[in-house]
């Protein structure tokens, strides 16, 4: 990896890079799209209360290049704490680097020292790449099959 790159707990500051890399992860994304204030209303509500979840960042000087956002749950079947990855990305210009790897390698030795039982994440079907890299990383396919309904707030 880049010895330029630190990764640390994100901060409220660090709120408009989130936005922005965000923003890049919902272009690719089939079913999201950017909004910036839904997206910042978001990130200030995980920032401010720790035990929703944490986002981790990586930052190259004063840029935050990466982040990953982990929320928390209770998993009765395994009888304890949990996590679901919502959001993954590193900049375009710092892909192939190692970055993600790190991130991600930080955020899963967080979650084995605070105790937490499994990490669950979605991949869009056809991104091979994101797949391999979280194969690389020690997930695995789940036979249960993701379902949603969105409740819209009027």
């Amino acid at each position: 990896m880049n010895q330029s790159i630190s990764v640390s707990a994100a901060k409220v500051q660090d709120i408009p890079a989130l936005c922005r890399l965000l923003e890049i992860l919902f272009f690719q994304e089939a079913e999201f799209h950017a909004d910036i204030a839904i997206q910042r209303r978001g990130l200030n509500e995980i920032i401010a209360n720790p035990t929703i979840g944490k986002i981790l960042i990586a930052r190259s000087n004063a840029d935050i290049v990466g982040m990953v956002n982990l929320l928390f749950s209770i998993s009765t079947a395994l009888g304890g704490k949990v996590a679901w990855l919502e959001d993954m990305v590193i900049h375009p210009d710092w892909r192939n680097q190692g970055i993600g790897s790190e991130l991600l390698e930080t955020a899963l030795e967080q979650c084995r020292r605070e105790g937490l039982k499994r990490i669950t994440l979605l991949t869009d079907a056809d991104n091979q790449a994101a797949q391999r890299f979280y194969r690389k990383h020690g997930f695995s396919e789940s036979s249960m099959l993701p379902m949603r309904c969105l409740l819209e707030n009027e």
